[in-house]
């Protein structure tokens, strides 16, 4: 059976995942959105009605973050050097949550789809988490002479975070492509549900 639906999907802010050894954590916040149904192809008929938009259509789930950062500046012999950068992140997931109980037989599919969905979203972390590292090296220390006001290194820095952010965003599509694609993981997720019952609404 081909199964086309909801696709998996990141949506992407200027953010980063902190790493633990850096001394900072994220706030992470689940955001589950209801659905409806009593059988497999029920509750993913659902999620395409009411699952977050992400591009043209519907996801399953999407994982946002948004983030400040607080920053040092020093200015040394009239140049400016970033001595310091601490994120304040917070990392929001919307996941698909059943509305009402579900028959033992779909409870049971429903454990393993929802599983394998929050395990495509912990990839999409650690590719996060991967592009924070990066930012870090690229940004603290960064400095520029004859730049009393800090424009040149806010200018370098922008440049060098645009470029980290693109590359984020590549390696997400890129993973989505071959989880999404035939037979693969998200794939055989979402053929599992819709198949592995009979029950009726």
């Amino acid at each position: 059976m081909k199964i086309r639906g909801p696709a998996l999907a990141v949506s992407i802010f200027l953010g980063v995942f902190p790493a633990a050894a850096a001394g900072w954590v994220p706030l992470e916040r689940i955001e589950p959105y209801a659905i409806h149904g009593r059988s497999g192809i029920a509750l993913y008929r659902s999620i395409g009605e009411h699952g977050p938009t992400a591009g043209p259509g519907r996801a399953i789930a999407t994982t946002t973050f948004r983030l400040t950062w607080t920053r040092k500046y020093l200015n040394e012999n009239g140049g400016c050097r970033l001595a310091s950068a601490r994120p304040h992140l917070i990392i929001i997931t919307r996941l698909p949550k059943p509305a009402d109980p579900l028959p033992s037989q779909t409870q049971k599919l429903w454990d393993t789809f929802i599983a394998g969905i929050r395990a495509h979203e912990k990839v999409h972390g650690d590719i996060i988490a991967d592009m924070v590292r990066k930012i870090e090296t690229a940004s603290v220390g960064l400095s520029m002479p004859d730049d009393p006001k800090c424009r040149k290194v806010r200018a370098e820095l922008t440049k060098r975070l645009s470029a980290l952010s693109q590359e984020q965003r590549r390696k997400s599509r890129d993973f989505d492509r071959v989880e999404m694609g035939q037979g693969g993981n998200v794939h055989q997720l979402i053929l599992a549900l819709v198949n592995g019952d009979r029950a009726q609404d």
